[in-house]
């Protein structure tokens, strides 16, 4: 464990030292996430200082699930980028998986570390800054219980995503080109639940319940923390069922792709 964890500190490194080799390049990157983030939260706080409130969730409310998700994503997003399907993709049809394979380097590692773009910092970074204002919004009652389950809720989702990035990363062992169904729930997830679950049809909420029970890595905390109703009558347990959701995403996950290592034939070229 100790050569792996010491393996993979280097490879980061040596990732860190290349993106850092342009510094104007990089800050302009920096610069371009955050804005696109700061852009979109924007737009969603002008909607809401006109009509004050959505589905009874106040813009104070919101930002806090939306700052939890942004934060969340970008951690996963920072972490596993290598897993990224449409990333993966490509090296599976370049054949340039087949040098991973071959070298004698924990083989789940060299994919963590095959893309670690640092410019999702700026994305964590607005996203917290979004979570604060959240904060200033609302007036939670924090109790110490509250304080510890926080880091397990952003913990939880970093799994969750960061599952179907590895599930759709092993997908592309047998379609070569990543699919777009993956983006869905990745992506779409993430922005699905940065947003009051109460305000969706109720197709899709099933979805993201019964299906991919996304609903319980933000909606649900958050109703806890922030002292709110369940308008769906969920058992009390719901609102901690996100550490649950999340270590078992991953751990499937990870099964699933140690089975399509097994069964990778190559691309041939």
């Amino acid at each position: 464990m100790r050569h792996t964890l010491t393996l993979y500190r280097r490879l980061l490194g040596v990732q860190i030292r290349s993106q850092l080799q342009y510094r104007v390049a990089f800050f302009m990157d920096l610069l371009a996430t955050g804005l696109t983030v700061c852009l979109e939260f924007a737009s969603l706080a002008l909607v809401l200082q006109r009509f004050q409130h959505i589905r009874g969730w106040t813009m104070g409310e919101v930002a806090f699930l939306y700052g939890m998700v942004e934060i969340a994503f970008g951690i996963m997003d920072l972490v596993f980028s290598g897993f990224d399907p449409g990333r993966f993709g490509q090296e599976v049809r370049r054949g340039t998986f087949d040098q991973i394979l071959l070298r004698p380097v924990n083989i789940t590692v060299q994919v963590l570390t095959l893309d670690f773009a640092l410019r999702r910092l700026a994305k964590i970074t607005v996203g917290i800054g979004i979570f604060i204002v959240g904060l200033q919004g609302t007036m939670i009652t924090w109790t110490p219980a509250k304080l510890l389950y926080l880091p397990f809720v952003l913990g939880s989702m970093v799994c969750f995503f960061g599952g179907l990035f590895v599930v759709g990363a092993t997908i592309t062992f047998w379609t070569v080109e990543s699919i777009e169904v993956m983006n869905i729930l990745t992506y779409g997830g993430s922005f699905t639940i940065s947003y009051p679950m109460s305000i969706y049809p109720d197709w899709l909420r099933r979805f993201f319940t019964y299906i991919v029970p996304a609903i319980f890595l933000n909606y649900y905390p958050a109703l806890y923390i922030l002292d709110k109703p369940d308008p769906f009558n969920f058992p009390p347990i719901a609102p901690f069922l996100a550490p649950l959701v999340g270590l078992i995403t991953l751990a499937l996950s990870l099964a699933f792709w140690r089975f399509g290592i097994t069964h990778y034939q190559s691309t041939g070229t």
